[in-house]
């Protein structure tokens, strides 16, 4: 995968296309296989129609016709109605592109951002940061896993790492979710370089999971530490959608 990527960066139009165009269908199956448990959708729940919701007129026809053939109008109560429950998880994936985005670091930002689309499809956001926080992907959009993930196999690592800026940037994403779970989840090595104490962006999170390179996680590990937050080494690409199930799995 880390091949697939740095050819996709080839001179020539043409592999640069068709490395592209691999790389990306390879990494959407791969993410697909490794966390595909569909925790962000919000489940079709049925309730007394009472309680609001749209009415379920197959489940109440028999309330419906016992109080016909009386000449009455059926209580509430008897009536059955249905409606979205909330989704259980929104994510927001921030991927630090301050460092050297090598083939390998990129195609492991690519896998995790299409593992998060796997795991919560109704509510995820794409977020990419060095001096500034750009939004890839908003919480709800329209935009296709497949062009998320070419997105970020075109990120190129430069600049500040204003880890402050780019967290603040992930809570204004997950702000409006109705998720039971609120989520942030860094893709970084946590060392921040611009004059701002990333620490209260960090603790303001309802919940932070870290991956961090496993060649350079001391700073992560620290920081998460301080952070309240929890950890996971990245040992590469391939790793990604497994480290990811086990951040969001484990109590």
């Amino acid at each position: 995968m880390a091949l697939l990527v740095e050819m996709s960066k080839a001179t020539d139009e043409s592999l640069r296309a068709a490395a592209r165009g691999l790389a990306r269908r390879l990494m959407i199956d791969v993410a697909r296989r490794g966390v595909a448990r569909g925790r962000g959708v919000g489940k079709l729940r049925r309730d007394r129609a009472d309680r609001g919701g749209e009415l379920d007129l197959d489940r109440s026809l028999p309330a419906l016709v016992d109080a016909a053939a009386v000449g009455k109008v059926p209580a509430l109560d008897d009536l059955v109605s249905r409606r979205w429950a909330r989704p259980e998880l929104a994510l927001c994936l921030v991927i630090d592109t301050s460092g050297s985005m090598t083939g390998a670091r990129l195609a492991a930002a690519a896998l995790t951002a299409a593992a998060c689309s796997w795991r919560a499809p109704v509510e995820h956001a794409v977020v990419s940061f060095a001096r500034n926080a750009e939004v890839i992907r908003p919480l709800r959009s329209s935009r296709s896993k497949a062009a998320v993930v070419e997105s970020v196999l075109s990120l190129r690592g430069h600049g500040v790492t204003a880890l402050a800026a780019a967290l603040r940037k992930a809570n204004e994403q997950l702000a409006s979710s109705r998720a039971a779970r609120k989520t942030v989840l860094l893709l970084s090595d946590c060392r921040a370089t611009d004059d701002q104490d990333p620490l209260p962006a960090a603790r303001a999170c309802e919940e932070l999971l870290i991956l961090a390179p496993a060649e350079d996680c001391e700073e992560a590990e620290r920081f998460a530490r301080e952070a309240g937050a929890r950890w996971q080494p990245l040992s590469g690409a391939a790793a990604a959608p497994a480290a990811l199930a086990t951040l969001l799995d484990r109590p």
